[in-house]
């Protein structure tokens, strides 16, 4: 479902990690459009799980000045069917605020 008109943002220690006005609500998590996002302080992690029906989860840890918030974000790059909307979404939590 994309909300769109309001403004989700992201951020973890002060730093911006993705702002967009176009995201997906999922289970009350926001998923942002991967060209919203500063991958820059994304580093992939080994990390992935299982959704029964979004399918597999890579993990991201989030990098911001040295600090490392492990495996504080993650995204679908092959999802299922369903899910097919969240694909390269990147969802964010681990005390990463995300507001909307």
């Amino acid at each position: 479902m994309d909300e769109g008109g309001h403004m989700a943002k992201a951020t973890w220690n002060g730093t911006v990690l993705a702002e967009s006005e176009r995201y997906e609500l999922v289970e009350g998590i926001v998923y942002f459009p991967p060209e919203s996002v500063q991958h820059a302080c994304l580093r992939a992690s080994p990390t992935h799980t299982t959704c029964a029906w979004k399918g597999v989860a890579s993990y991201y840890d989030v990098v911001v000045d040295g600090q490392v918030n492990k495996d504080a974000a993650w995204c679908y790059p092959a999802p299922k069917d369903a899910a097919w909307h969240l694909r390269n979404h990147v969802a964010f939590w681990k005390g990463v605020h995300v507001e909307r």
